[in-house]
């Protein structure tokens, strides 16, 4: 084929494949022009269905809210109906009772005003009287009341001086029952051991030969003994026994500690002696500390200075009518804290000044001042409680108690020295010597009764008002002391008090 004729070929394919897209373009935009007004036809209609829809929906819509707003309406407007009718029934009742109260209130203002006048002739009615009864009677209103008043103020003072006789009474019936109670109790509680020692001591010897040994040549050995422990050796025929007799149980114990130890030794001559009693004599004061410090650890008392302590462990070796001192020291401690804590005082005071209270009886003094007087002038050097000083010089009435642990104090002692078996003394010889007190009290004239009491410390006299005066009681008191001086012998001191009184009695029936 030629190009010549291939050309042409060519742009009548080009040409007739255009004119083909052309033609199917137009067609292909024709169909589509179609169906797009086709489609808009359709969303016209479609909205138009749904746009009568609405209108239809909301006009229901509103229709509904229409009828519920009249019905609302129509519920308030019946509501408002009721309500108004209630207010209007209350003010009904409102008039009704204020009409009511107008006519109380008339009814009130003329019952004051018959009050008024009626208090009016009252008055005038209690001024005629007074007037009358202060003619008839001769005296005024005033004068009248002041009687009233003095005669109320008597009889008010008689049943009130009634009433406290009779709470007095009672008072001191229930103060009786408790503080036996309390002594009782605390004596039931206390279970200490009666302890005592006498003047003498025995030393026991392997035979009869070791007398001889003791004596020593011309009896320088006994001598010796005798003249550095103070004490009296007694070499009779009792049988391998030597006796030791002193009034001081210290010097005793010193001289028996001192003569064991030279028995078991078997060396006997004055240097040994010597040597050995010195050497005892620096242990007994060893055990006279351990002695105090163990009384007051058991006591549970601190602050007790040394001086105070060595007084303490020498009444260890002290006794009372056969009552070892520092067991009886203790024993009044234990009751006077258990008498405190039952009272409500001070335990700790009442226990150190029970203690404490014989204190003096472990003191070495060459003046005439008595146990307590030595005992307080200590504590007080020692600066003790001013409690615990007025315990100690007042436990047997030497001066007044000034606080109740004093008082508890005295009370302990008194339990403990009457303890039975705690004192020894022959029985005749006590009664006898009590029996003396009272004869010699009851020989002077003018002389009731007599009482020795305190276990013969104190002989209390009742004399005759009468027959005798103040001056006469002080010389019958002072007579009745220089007699008992004079005529009995007796441990310590004895109070003679007088006692002169004049009793009315009287008996309402």
């Amino acid at each position: 084929m030629s190009l010549f004729l291939f050309i042409p070929l060519c742009l009548v394919s080009i040409i007739l494949g255009w004119l083909f897209r052309w033609i199917y373009a137009k067609f292909k935009l024709t169909s589509i022009e179609q169906k797009a007004v086709r489609l808009s036809q359709e969303a016209i209609k479609e909205a138009e269905t749904k746009s009568k829809e609405l209108i239809i929906e909301t006009k229901d819509r509103l229709l509904r809210e229409q009828q519920e707003q009249e019905r609302e309406a129509r519920e308030r407007r019946g509501e408002l109906q009721r309500t108004e009718q209630r207010l209007l029934k209350k003010e009904e009742n409102l008039e009704r009772k204020q009409a009511e109260l107008d006519l109380q209130k008339g009814e009130l203002e003329d019952k004051e005003k018959e009050a008024d006048e009626r208090e009016a002739q009252i008055a005038t009615q209690e001024a005629y009287w007074a007037s009358e009864l202060e003619r008839v009677a001769k005296m005024s209103s005033q004068e009248a009341k002041q009687q009233i008043i003095e005669a109320l103020q008597n009889e008010a003072k008689r049943d009130a001086q009634v009433i406290i006789n009779k709470i007095e009474q009672e008072a001191q019936l229930r103060a009786d029952k408790i503080a036996r109670d309390i002594i009782i109790t605390s004596i039931q509680r206390l279970a200490t051991e009666v302890s005592s020692d006498v003047t003498v001591t025995t030393v026991s010897l392997p035979g009869d030969e070791m007398k001889g040994r003791i004596i020593g040549r011309e009896g320088r050995n006994i001598r010796t003994l005798e003249t550095l422990t103070g004490v009296d050796v007694i070499i009779d025929d009792t049988p391998e026994a030597v006796v030791i007799s002193c009034f001081d149980p210290v010097r005793k114990e010193i001289a028996r500690v001192a003569l064991e130890r030279l028995v078991q030794d078997g060396r006997i001559h004055p240097a040994r002696i010597e040597e050995v009693v010195i050497k005892a004599t620096k242990e007994m004061e060893q055990v006279i500390m351990e002695e105090g410090e163990k009384v007051i650890f058991d006591l549970g008392i601190h602050n007790i200075s040394q001086e105070m302590i060595r007084a303490l462990g020498r009444l260890h070796f002290r006794t009372s009518y056969g009552q070892n001192v520092l067991a009886h020291s203790k024993e009044v401690a234990t009751l006077a804290g258990m008498i405190a804590g039952e009272v409500g005082a001070d335990c700790d005071i009442a226990r150190r000044g029970g203690l404490l209270h014989d204190i003096g009886k472990g003191i070495e003094s060459d003046g005439d001042a008595n146990h307590a007087e030595l005992g307080a002038d200590l504590a007080k050097r020692l600066g003790e409680d001013p409690r615990v000083i007025n315990a100690i010089l007042s436990h047997h009435n030497d001066i007044e108690p000034s606080c109740v642990e004093s008082v508890i104090v005295q009370i302990a002692d008194a339990i403990s020295a009457a303890r039975p078996g705690a004192r020894r003394e022959t029985l005749d010889n006590y009664i006898k010597r009590l029996e003396s007190l009272e004869g010699i009290a009851e020989s002077f004239e003018g002389v009731e009764k007599a009482y020795a009491i305190q276990a013969g410390r104190e002989l209390r006299i009742l004399v005759n008002n009468d027959s005798v005066s103040d001056e006469g009681a002080k010389e019958i008191a002072k007579d009745i002391a220089g007699r008992i001086e004079a005529e009995l012998r007796y441990p310590g001191r004895i109070k003679v008090t007088i006692i002169r009184e004049m009793r009315v009695v009287e008996y309402a029936r």
